[in-house]
């Protein structure tokens, strides 16, 4: 069942003179708040997780893998607790986008379309000739679980519920869509071997992360399909994610076919830096925000004052 899209009609962002201004204030607080909410709540568990095994805490690079897991759960609750306080006491409404009944199952659904999104690009990479896939041992599983959770809790929350949500109610949403999709794709590209391509590809594939957070009206699906295309693409595949080689461990290892052009293998920056992963992405974005528009669900409803 969908949950009713509400961007904010009280509180900070009540009608009135100057509303757009304030909710572009109340964006940068919002992510500033959220950010830092992570942070603590994250090195406080790595402080905590040192003390009990009776280990000096350094930095979180040099915790144990299991602790650093843990560290990003406690992160991402607290930084979800934040976002729900803030909406509460500055928009004066319940954050039913992060409502608990439907965590579970928009979860699962949204890890299976991450995971099946990256796994259709990767084959058809494979089937082409552009990389190639070999099995390797097993190593560890915790970090890449760890980096999943975070890109998909971090990113997805930030990206959905606060800068597409508050720049719809600046302006309307395809403006808010295709501006959180090209800030997406532009602050990856610091990322190491990352081209205007590889943004162009991610860019292309936001209609999925945003298409299920308007079918849904949560967040929950948006955060599965991240972590689970992340996952998916770096653990299982033992490919490079938006450059970084963060995710290794795993039972595959995925490299680009020598000679073979980096738009089609996807380079050093991986698979999603591809034209496999160009036109999937953007098929599934395009059927994302064709259903999202069917379903009604680009229009919400105001909220009194």
């Amino acid at each position: 069942m969908a949950t009713e899209i509400v961007l904010g009609d009280a509180g900070l962002l009540k009608p009135g003179p100057l509303r757009w201004l304030r909710a572009l204030a109340w964006l940068c607080a919002l992510t500033v708040l959220c950010v830092l909410a992570f942070n603590v709540a994250a090195d406080s568990s790595l402080r905590i997780s040192a003390l009990i095994s009776g280990q000096p805490f350094i930095d979180r690079a040099h915790a144990p893998h299991a602790a650093r897991l843990i560290a990003v759960i406690v992160g991402s609750i607290g930084m979800l607790a934040i976002y729900a306080l803030g909406v509460r006491f500055a928009e004066r409404r319940a954050p039913r986008e992060i409502g608990l009944t439907y965590l579970a199952p928009d979860l699962i659904v949204g890890l299976v379309i991450g995971g099946a999104l990256i796994a259709a690009i990767v084959a058809i990479m494979w089937a082409a000739h552009w990389v190639t896939i070999a099995p390797t041992p097993i190593t560890h599983v915790a970090e890449s679980l760890k980096e999943a959770v975070q890109s998909g809790v971090i990113e997805e929350t930030l990206m959905r519920l606060v800068i597409f949500r508050l720049l719809w109610r600046v302006t309307s949403v395809w403006p808010a869509f295709i501006l959180t999709a090209v800030l997406f794709g532009a602050l990856h590209l610091s990322n190491p071997d990352a081209t205007p391509f590889s943004a162009a590809c991610l860019v292309a594939g936001e209609g999925v992360g945003a298409g299920l957070y308007l079918l849904t009206g949560r967040v929950w699906m948006s955060i599965g399909m991240h972590a689970g295309w992340n996952f998916m693409q770096g653990w299982v595949f033992g490919a490079a994610v938006s450059g970084l080689e963060v995710f290794a461990g795993g039972p595959l290892q995925t490299h680009p076919v020598a000679g073979t052009s980096d738009m089609l293998s996807g380079g050093g920056f991986g698979p999603e830096s591809s034209a496999a992963s160009l036109a999937v992405s953007l098929l599934a974005s395009i059927a994302c925000m064709v259903l999202a528009w069917k379903g009604g669900r680009l229009k919400v409803r105001s909220e009194p004052a």
